[in-house]
Order: C-alpha cells, then sequence, then structure tokens
C-alpha cells in the first residue's frame, strides 16, 4: 500500500507540473518560477505529504542528463571565444561569493565556524545550469549574454563543489589545507575533463556500430551517467566529465547518426529535459515544510531573514564582480579593448542580476552530513539547509520575475547574428548541393528531369527564394533514383553546414536549425534511416 501511495503522489506531482508549466506560458513567464512557487505552495497545504529530496538522487539522477544537454546544446565556437568572461564568472566570482557569503555568515550566526560557514558560501555561490538555462533563453537576451550566462553556469558547479568538499571535510575532521585544496581542484578538473572526452569518444564510437535509432538514442542517453559515475569513481568533477562529454559528442553526433535518429533523439531528450527540470523546480518548493518540520517554530524566521541577509550578499557581489570583471582585463590590455570594447552597461547590469541558484545549491545542502568525525551533530546543518533555501527562492523568484521587465526597459535583444549566419549557411549549402548535382550528372544513374528539377530548387535558393521540390509520378525505379539524387544532394548541404561549423563561420545554433530541416525533408522522402556519406571531401 505505500509503495501505491507513492505512486499516486508522483502522478499527482506530474499533473500539478503540466498544470502549473501551462499556466506558465498563458503568462509568458519562465515555467521554472511559477513551479518553484507553486511546489512552495502545495507544500504548505495542510495534508499534502512531505517529499524529502535525496541528494544522491539527485547528484546521480537528475544533473548528469540536465548537464549533458546543456553542454550539448552550446555553441563550442561561443564557448571559447567567451572563455575570459565565462572562467572569471565560473572560477573567480564563486571564489569572491564564496568569501564574502562565509564572512557575513561567521558575523552573523555566532557559533558558526569558519569551516561551516565557507560551506555555506560554497553551497549558495555558483547559480544553477538548469535555471540559466530554462529562464535565460526564453527571455530573448542577447546571444552572447546567453553564452556568457551558460558558460558560467556548467563550469561553475565543479569550483563550487570542490570547495564545498574541503570545507565539509574540515568541518566534520577538525582540519584544513590550503594546498590540498588547490591540488584537488585541478586534479578533480582535469581528470573529469578527461573522463568525460573519453565517453564522449566511446560513445561516438558505439553510435557508428549501431543500426537502429532506438540503441543509438539509449547510448546517448546512458552516456552522461557513465560519464558521472566514472568520475565519482575517479574522485573527479561529474560536472565538468558531463560539459566536456556533452560538448564532444555534439561536435561529431551530426555524422554519426541517421537523419531519424537525429530527430527522434530531439523529441526524446526535449521531454527527459522538460520533465527533470520540471519535477525539479517543484521539489524545490516543496522542501519547505519539511525544512519548517526540522526546526523549531521560533527560529524559522529569524533564519529567514539570516537567508535574506544571505541572498543580498550574494546578488551584490555578482553586481560588483560583473562590470569589474569586464573593465580590469581592458584597463590593462590595448588590444583586448581594439578586439572586444567595453560591454554597455546595461548588458552587464543583466548578466550580473541574472544569478538564479537551483536544484545543486539544494542538493549539496541536503547532503551535508549529519554527524562529524567524533560522533556530534554537523553544525548548524539545519540552518543552512534554510538559508539554502531562501537564497534560491529570492534569486530564482524574485529575480527571474523581474527580468523580463528591466529587458524591456533596457531594449535587450538578440543582434541578428544567427539570421546573418543562417542565411550566409543556406546559400552556402544550396551552392554545395549544385556542385554535386554536377559531379552525378554524368554518373549515369540520375533521370535528367530531376537533375533539371534540382537545379532549379537550389538556384532558387541561391537566389534567395525557395522553391519547394516535389517526387513526380513515375515508376518504382525511377523513384529510387529520384531518392537517390535528393539523398546526395542533402548529404551536401549537411557536410557543407558541418563544415561551416567546425571552422567556426557559423553556430552550433544555426547548424541545430538547418539540420532540422534537412532532417525532415529526409524522412519525408523516404531517406531519412541513411547515413551522411563518407566521400571523404567536404564540399565548399
Amino acid at each position: 500500500m505505500e509503495s501505491l501511495h507513492q505512486l499516486e503522489t508522483i502522478i499527482l506531482l506530474l499533473i500539478a507540473v503540466l498544470a502549473l508549466a501551462a499556466i506558465a506560458r498563458k503568462l509568458v513567464i519562465p515555467y521554472p518560477i511559477l513551479l518553484v512557487i507553486g511546489g512552495l505552495v502545495l507544500g504548505l497545504i495542510p495534508g499534502v505529504p512531505t517529499l524529502r529530496l535525496d541528494p544522491d538522487v539527485v547528484f546521480l539522477v537528475f544533473l548528469p542528463p540536465i548537464l549533458w544537454s546543456a553542454a550539448y546544446f552550446t555553441s563550442w565556437r561561443d564557448f571559447r571565444s567567451n572563455l575570459r568572461p565565462i572562467t572569471l564568472l565560473a572560477v573567480g566570482l564563486v571564489l569572491a561569493t564564496t568569501a564574502a557569503v562565509a564572512m557575513v555568515a561567521h558575523i552573523w550566526l555566532p557559533g558558526l565556524g569558519w569551516a561551516g560557514a565557507i560551506a555555506l558560501g560554497a553551497i549558495v555561490s555558483p547559480p544553477d545550469a538548469v535555471s540559466a538555462t530554462a529562464v535565460a533563453k526564453r527571455l530573448g537576451l542577447p546571444r552572447r549574454a546567453v553564452t556568457i550566462l551558460e558558460g558560467e553556469s556548467l563550469v561553475n558547479d565543479a569550483t563550487a563543489l570542490i570547495l564545498y568538499r574541503a570545507a565539509v571535510m574540515a568541518a566534520i575532521s577538525g582540519t584544513y589545507t590550503f594546498s590540498d585544496t588547490v591540488l584537488d581542484f585541478f586534479m578533480a578538473a582535469a581528470v573529469g575533463v578527461v573522463v568525460g572526452l573519453l565517453v564522449g569518444l566511446v560513445a561516438r564510437w558505439a553510435l557508428k556500430l549501431m543500426e537502429d535509432s532506438f540503441s543509438e538514442i539509449a547510448i546517448t542517453l546512458l552516456a552522461p551517467y557513465i560519464a558521472w559515475v566514472l568520475a565519482d569513481q575517479a574522485h573527479s568533477s561529474g560536472v565538468l566529465a558531463c560539459v566536456a562529454g556533452g560538448l564532444y559528442l555534439r561536435q561529431h553526433f551530426s555524422e554519426a547518426v541517421a537523419p531519424a535518429t537525429r530527430i527522434q533523439a530531439r523529441a526524446v531528450w526535449d521531454f527527459l529535459v522538460f520533465v527533470l527540470n520540471a519535477v525539479i523546480f517543484i521539489l524545490i518548493g516543496l522542501q519547505l515544510g519539511a525544512l519548517r518540520e526540522a526546526l523549531p517554530s521560533e527560529m524559522f524566521v529569524p533564519l529567514m531573514l539570516s537567508g535574506a541577509l544571505v541572498s543580498v550578499t550574494a546578488i551584490v557581489v555578482r553586481m560588483i564582480w560583473v562590470p569589474l570583471a569586464a573593465w580590469i582585463p581592458r584597463l590593462f590590455s590595448p588590444s583586448l579593448r581594439a578586439r572586444d570594447p567595453m560591454p554597455a552597461w546595461s548588458l552587464l547590469f543583466i548578466i550580473g542580476w541574472t544569478g538564479m541558484r537551483g536544484i545543486v545549491s539544494l542538493a549539496a545542502a541536503l547532503a551535508l552530513p549529519l554527524t562529524t568525525a567524533v560522533g556530534a551533530p554537523f553544525p548548524f546543518r539545519a540552518e543552512i539547509i534554510l538559508i539554502t533555501f531562501s537564497v534560491i527562492f529570492a534569486t530564482l523568484v524574485l529575480q527571474g520575475l523581474s527580468l523580463p521587465p528591466l529587458i524591456r526597459v533596457f531594449n535587450l535583444r538578440e543582434e541578428g547574428t544567427l539570421e546573418r549566419e543562417e542565411m550566409q549557411a543556406r546559400e552556402h549549402a544550396a551552392t554545395a548541393a549544385l556542385v554535386r548535382l554536377d559531379e552525378v550528372a554524368n554518373e549515369g544513374w540520375p533521370i535528367p528531369e530531376h537533375l533539371d528539377q534540382m537545379r532549379v530548387h537550389y538556384g532558387g535558393r541561391v537566389q534567395r527564394y525557395a522553391k519547394d521540390g516535389t517526387v513526380p509520378e513515375c515508376t518504382p525505379d525511377a523513384t529510387e533514383a529520384f531518392r537517390r539524387l535528393r539523398h546526395e544532394t542533402l548529404t551536401a548541404e549537411r557536410l557543407a553546414v558541418i563544415g561551416l561549423r567546425n571552422e567556426g563561420t557559423i553556430s552550433d545554433d544555426v547548424l541545430h536549425r538547418l539540420e532540422h530541416e534537412l532532417d525532415v525533408e529526409a524522412l519525408r522522402l523516404g531517406i531519412g534511416e541513411r547515413r551522411v556519406s563518407s566521400r571523404g571531401d567536404n564540399p565548399r
């Protein structure tokens, strides 16, 4: 009966998730915000069962696919070109926020030692990958701002969790060595990246061996979990393992699988990430009921005030750090000033204001041990968890709700770079298809009418207006010849666009758009199971 009751609770939770997500779309606000509020309201209703998050489940079940997916859809070109600001935020800002929060908590909470204060600072210092991806992209921020925010949120968890681990060990054992922490940081980061790349390499090899879409999709679903588990076994960063693996596999996925697999995998992954994100955010809200049960009622309000103070500290540090991190490097580098002028203050303000915390912070707080090495209760454990919840609520809900009007006031929007790259890629792909038509024209198997039809089709694309090609009424042999011809041209287009992405001419976002169109066209013509040709050349 208990298992049946748990199943009913899960079903009701999913119904609540779908309803709140639908309401969020109607209200035109990012769904994570409404889900947190909805979970908070549900947690306060008498009789609603208390659902406690198991941090091990969060780290193992939820984070690997979410991080892998976020990295997969991150443009490596854009990530690499913004590596300096991403590193300053993902490493420098995490260290600065941890230090500032630790000092405030140590002063404000008498009895909280430095180890516990640093642990709290590390817990609340990293903006969350889930929050950044789910919120920033839906607000129409400029492309560079989204890239920086997503890149920061992918890497900063590794910095924060290594600091967190060192602080917790110090609180448990009573000893702390700075040099060991620095060495652990670089070792965990390096080994995590290597593990992720190896898993991505093996996944790429396995995908080429498979012959059906279901097996190929299963490989993509297993890869992030394998990367996380292997990294954990190697005592390295599972976060960076998933990020490195997702980035690597994206660079080779287009050539490793057939169009049908890409379309089906995109649908499966979109659904999986949405469900995981939605469940996470509503569970965050539901944790308030469990937290209230763990603390005396007279401590609840003072701790919420402490949470507000820590939230203000984290927000203020970020608001100060972002413009300084943009200004100081340009102050000492004339070449950087010439190559990359100082961003507009409104853009810096939005990047500084967009620092939502999420599931990583709450899972880290819940993962605090119950006792120290001598058997004493872990100092201020319940207090740290409630303060963490307050920071998540303040940064995600309050900052998240204020972002849309701020973006409208500052008139921030995408600069149109993706659209220009897309037009360039379309023209290049159509030209490549015309070249391929000329190459196969003398091979004997194409039907002249089909060649003419394809030349008109792609010639129209080159001239900036589309003309949709269709398969004429003909014999089965002629139909197969047309499909083969269409497969050759679609392959030429795909290889041309992949070549532009590999050269850094276009973003992965543009590749995703065009590749999806090519895949849909291939499925429409019944050639979606055919892989990209490996002719050894890349049409130009």
